[in-house]
């Protein structure tokens, strides 16, 4: 199944127009987010499917690997299909114990989207997003570090991650902001503010954890019954979920192997209810 507009559209900062469910690049390292995977050509493959299957939104991170997601993107897909919409972010350190540092200096965001550039094989970056906020940084100095790189054209678009509605209104008097992305999934609506604004504004939101690993808690049951009318499993029924949530909604689910990657497209063709979204509500 190829994605049409079932799942609809949404027009990126205004005039990059994708299909609203992407691809989610992490998984495409090795174990835990580090390395290598273990059959890079599958890793490959995977990306070729997506883009066959209509897929117009990718999303990585430097930090993948790190740096491993977007040289696989870079060496598999560049030159890129002109419709095709490459996001990445920056300022966030991954080492190989495992762990994750913010890293939001000026200096380290300036070097960091040079590295992105080179990986991913562009001259500008279609939408680069802010990691995660740096506790030992001014929030605005990173913001306005992207900001001049938008001025000079190696970015095209910023955006942010795993922020507050006080930060993201921050940003939005220094720069424009095209996405936010922020974990949500049907059983974490911790960011559901985020996400308000988020539709006030006009500005995308792209869930990260959208299928919550597979543990959808309180929601199990209710997920698995909507799954089950349907025909469908859980899994489909929680991206269908968040289609259907908002317009502004962007949903990016990764994964290694080709035929989740077919079951998740498939999931923008569910239509979902008022009757299942009620029970999904509960």
């Amino acid at each position: 199944m190829v994605l049409d507009n079932a799942s609809g559209t949404f027009d990126i900062g205004g005039d990059l127009t994708v299909h609203r469910l992407g691809f989610g690049a992490m998984r495409l390292t090795g174990d835990d987010i580090i390395g290598e995977p273990d059959d890079v050509e599958n890793a490959k493959q995977v990306l070729h499917e997506a883009i066959a299957r209509g897929v117009d939104f990718i999303d990585t991170a430097d930090s993948y690997g790190p740096a491993v997601s977007e040289r696989l993107i870079g060496e598999a897909l560049a030159p890129y299909p002109s419709d095709l919409v490459v996001a990445t972010k920056g300022g966030l350190l991954r080492n190989t114990e495992g762990d994750w540092k913010p890293s939001g200096s000026p200096d380290y965001l300036r070097n960091a989207v040079l590295g992105s550039l080179d990986r991913l094989r562009v001259d500008t970056i279609d939408l680069y997003q802010l990691h995660r906020p740096d506790p030992h940084v001014d929030f605005e100095d990173s913001v306005h570090a992207l900001a001049e790189m938008r001025d000079e054209g190696q970015i095209r678009h910023v955006g942010l991650s795993n922020v507050s509605v006080e930060q993201l209104d921050k940003a939005r008097d220094i720069v424009d902001i095209a996405t936010v992305q922020n974990q949500y999934n049907v059983a974490n609506r911790e960011f559901e503010e985020v996400l308000d604004a988020c539709e006030t504004y006009g500005i995308g939101f792209i869930p990260w954890f959208p299928l919550g690993a597979g543990d959808l808690g309180e929601k199990a049951d209710a997920v698995a019954a909507v799954a089950e009318k349907h025909n469908a499993t859980p899994e489909q029924i929680a991206l269908a979920w968040l289609l259907h949530r908002s317009d502004v909604m962007l949903p990016i689910p990764g994964t290694s192997s080709v035929s989740h990657l077919h079951d998740n497209v498939a999931a923008s063709h569910i239509g979902l209810d008022s009757d299942d979204m009620d029970r999904l509500e509960e």
